[in-house]
């Protein structure tokens, strides 16, 4: 095969990703659909790369795609180029936000109108004022993927969170049962997991952390049997649409009755649903950044005050 070399045409950092998606799914289509690019634009790259580098990477047949030894042998070096000039990126992106001292923080659902999120930011621009805030507001099927991503550096949400996220627990408070107001269940006070056991709960993209949504699914149930989804949905609007429709139930935050009243839908009590918790979230790499540690260090003085309240006044000593 003739190619470039040493000295030929240098490989762009896209062929390099695309071998690098190529040689962990060995399969065109798959890894195509994966990169979002069709099959036949993935094998006119991996032929230019071949070409660039002067050496074969995959044994192609009709029914198989396997490296060669070449192919095995450049992979590492093509995943550690593609893996640092992403960790440049994100260390580049922390640090112009840093020298601007802009802080772009997320929220979902109604996070932002929280009061314990108010209470952190304004002691975070109280202590900061030249901060400069961006406050972004996410649906439930993104925001976890924004915070990986770094598309925002800090985000007050719903736990729990995936690995490598770390978080501050701003608040608890029960969960409830958010059923259509035509259901029989609608009517009663309060109701129990196992009367909820043959609705269908609302489902998510795949994408969506599923430790996250197994915790909001409650899946399985105690019993051990495993939740029945019904129509997938990706922010709360289509949500709570599902739900009025009656195609779906889901279970929510306690404040979401107050701060999602909609026609069609009613929020009951669960007696044996855990409770669940309010945070503020970080990635856990980026937790001693100058922005992510001032609003970090915002949360603590919250907390502390809020406990200091709760514990009164001091009895004077005479």
């Amino acid at each position: 095969m003739v190619g470039g070399g040493a000295e030929g045409p240098v490989p762009s950092l896209h062929q390099l990703r695309l071998f690098v998606v190529l040689g962990e799914e060995l399969h065109f289509s798959r890894a195509a659909a994966r990169l979002f690019i069709t099959q036949s634009a993935l094998s006119q790259q991996i032929r230019d790369l071949e070409r660039r580098l002067g050496v074969r990477l995959f044994e192609r047949t009709s029914r198989t795609v396997a490296p060669t030894a070449a192919g095995r042998a450049l992979l590492p070096e093509a995943r550690a180029a593609v893996d640092a000039v992403a960790r440049m990126r994100r260390i580049a992106g922390a640090q112009a936000r840093q020298v601007s001292g802009r802080l772009v923080v997320g929220s979902v659902g109604a996070e932002a109108a929280m009061p314990h999120t108010r209470a952190v930011l304004r002691a975070l621009t109280d202590r900061h004022p030249r901060m400069v805030l961006q406050v972004v507001s996410l649906n439930i099927a993104d925001h976890l993927t924004a915070l990986v991503r770094q598309e925002v550096d800090v985000m007050f949400l719903r736990p729990p969170v995936p690995a490598g996220v770390e978080v501050c627990h701003l608040a608890t408070e029960p969960r409830l049962a958010c059923l259509s107001a035509d259901d029989p269940l609608a009517a009663l006070p309060a109701v129990t997991l196992a009367q909820l056991a043959d609705r269908p709960v609302v489902a998510v993209p795949e994408k969506v952390p599923r430790v996250w949504w197994d915790f909001w699914t409650v899946n399985p149930r105690p019993d051990g049997s495993p939740v029945r989804y019904g129509p997938v949905v990706t922010d709360m609007e289509s949500l709570l649409h599902a739900v009025a429709g009656g195609e779906a139930m889901c279970f929510l935050p306690a404040a979401a009755r107050d701060l999602f009243p909609r026609p069609g839908i009613r929020y009951v009590d669960v007696i044996d649903l855990t409770p669940c918790t309010a945070a503020l979230a970080w990635l856990a790499e980026r937790r001693d950044e100058p922005t992510v540690g001032a609003v970090r260090e915002a949360a603590r003085t919250v907390l502390r005050d809020r406990q200091e309240g709760d514990r009164g006044p001091r009895p004077s000593s005479r």
